[in-house]
């Protein structure tokens, strides 16, 4: 004959609790809730506050700058958006955006492609030398920018590539940026080795397992890297000052330059403006791909 279990004491703590006692908890709970809402709106506001108050300076005249350094204009008004979007110089503005986001994407191709199969060389493939090669390369990360300005500004001025788009690209298709490279690297240790063998076994070379088993594993760290690139590319300053000297062909940071040094007197209003539009492709770009972040900074390859 089957006995009935009498259900532990744990399980009717709820049922069992007081109504007062109850009533006292949920309040706490809702309170700590409430308290931690105002203090994440507040952090928020502090954070974003720069981008609202860059939004609403672009509607202030030039005059205003120094004068006004509150929240909103005294004298709204939209002729710095007129004086952007007939560009400067004889340049028009979807000409620098256009340079800004053929060298961006051209870097978020570059360094996906030559990351990841190096990546791959470092991770899968067995040869002399490779732990060296992959301490030399993560040394690299140590390596400031300005040591290699004069080297690099001279091998491509003998090249002749200066005043090109060549010593901001070429670099990206060289598995330069050892950051990602280390990033793809751990997510591809990560992928069992069995699915190589197992492909192995079918006949694959490195060439059919890199592209048919391990590309598709490793996209959260793939999308990552292009959103820091593009982030990087289209911010980039030093690069573009040191090699581009055509006006026609200067990307958005140098154009911003222009509206501060085509009179005595800079244009807030308009530099306002034309910064204001700028970041918007980046907050565009990060919006869309964001989710993929915690999984690209996480370097899980399989998640099961």
């Amino acid at each position: 004959m089957s006995t009935i279990e009498v259900p532990r004491a744990e399980f009717l703590e709820i049922s069992t609790e007081p109504a007062p006692q109850r009533r006292r908890r949920i309040k706490r709970k809702t309170v700590n809730t409430i308290i931690w809402m105002v203090v994440l709106l507040a952090l928020t506001a502090i954070v974003l506050y720069p981008l609202v108050w860059m939004l609403f300076a672009t509607f202030k005249p030039s005059s205003e700058f120094g004068q006004n350094p509150g929240l909103m204009p005294d004298n709204p008004t939209v002729d710095n958006y007129v004086k952007v979007v007939e560009g400067i110089a004889g340049t028009p503005l979807w000409r620098f955006f256009a340079n800004s986001l053929f060298i961006a994407v051209m870097a978020v191709i570059g360094t996906l492609f030559s990351s990841a199969l190096a990546a791959y060389a470092f991770a899968r493939i067995k040869f002399r030398g490779v732990g060296l090669l992959f301490a030399a390369m993560i040394g690299t990360l140590l390596l400031p920018f300005h040591v290699i300005i004069i080297p690099q500004y001279i091998m491509f001025n003998k090249l002749e590539l200066v005043d090109t788009y060549w010593p901001l690209i070429l670099p990206k298709f060289l598995a330069t940026e050892a950051f990602f490279v280390f990033l793809i690297v751990q997510f591809i240790r990560n992928i069992p080795r069995d699915m190589d063998e197992a492909a192995r076994i079918d006949g694959a070379g490195h060439i059919r397992i890199f592209f048919s088993i391990i590309l598709p594993l490793i996209k959260p760290a793939l999308i990552t890297s292009a959103i820091f690139t593009f982030i990087w590319t289209w911010n980039d300053f030093l690069g573009p000052l040191l090699y581009i000297n055509t006006p026609e062909e200067y990307p958005l940071p140098i154009a911003l330059k222009l509206y501060n040094d085509q009179t005595s007197t800079s244009d807030y209003g308009a530099t306002m403006a034309v910064s204001f539009l700028a970041l918007l492709p980046i907050l565009i770009f990060f919006i869309v791909f964001q989710r993929f972040l915690v999984d690209g900074v996480a370097t899980q390859g399989l998640k099961g």
